[in-house]
């Protein structure tokens, strides 16, 4: 991201935009946008909200520009093209928060499953950093516990750990108890253990 202190020519050069062919109206709005920049800085937040205005203002300027204006990603500008103020906001107060503000889109479920098919013993981090590498988004474990459990991929998560008991018989535990049970059978309450019909007269 450029610094507050470039010139106005600095900041068009490191978005590859020829200011001589900028229109007269994209020039008035960037020369706003970086005087903006100049007194607001070039925080998260600063930028979050400069960047909403210029995705949404009908600039006519190209979003892989914009972007390069507001040093963020391509893929990330495009997603922040796709949302509403409130939803821009509400980004912005779960970072002030010091919640992630990402979202796991169904679309992902694929590469995840493939990524703990590939690699069993990984863990919850290295899967929140696969997401974050392979996506670009940064989510929180609830949200990828919730994500994992709704499609299904929460087991494919546990790796089998090693253990050294002793494996149970064949037959497991229900052969076990009927093993255990007795085999002569138990003698109904008041009974006596004789004769239970008359002998001959």
């Amino acid at each position: 991201m450029a610094a507050a202190t470039d010139s106005y020519e600095g900041w068009l050069a490191q978005a590859h935009l020829p200011e001589h062919r900028l229109r007269p109206e994209q020039q008035v709005l960037l020369q706003a946008a970086f005087r903006f920049r100049q007194s607001q800085g070039t925080d998260y937040y600063s930028s979050r909200i400069l960047g909403h205005f210029l995705l949404h203002c009908g600039s006519g300027l190209k979003v892989a520009a914009l972007a390069r204006l507001l040093g963020i990603s391509r893929p990330t500008a495009s997603r922040q093209q796709a949302l509403s103020a409130k939803q821009a906001i509400q980004q912005a107060h779960h970072r002030l928060d010091g919640r992630p503000y990402g979202k796991l889109l169904p679309r992902y479920a694929g590469p995840i499953a493939g990524f703990l098919c590939a690699h069993p013993e990984a863990t919850r981090a290295d899967l929140i950093d696969f997401v974050d590498r392979t996506f670009a988004v940064r989510v929180s474990r609830i949200a990828l516990y919730k994500f994992l459990k709704k499609y299904g991929l929460g087991c494919v998560t546990h790796a089998a750990a090693p253990t050294t008991a002793t494996p149970p018989p064949v037959g497991g535990p229900c052969l076990q108890l009927a093993e255990a049970a007795p085999t002569e059978p138990t003698a109904p309450p008041f009974c006596s253990g004789g004769r239970s019909t008359r002998g001959p007269s």
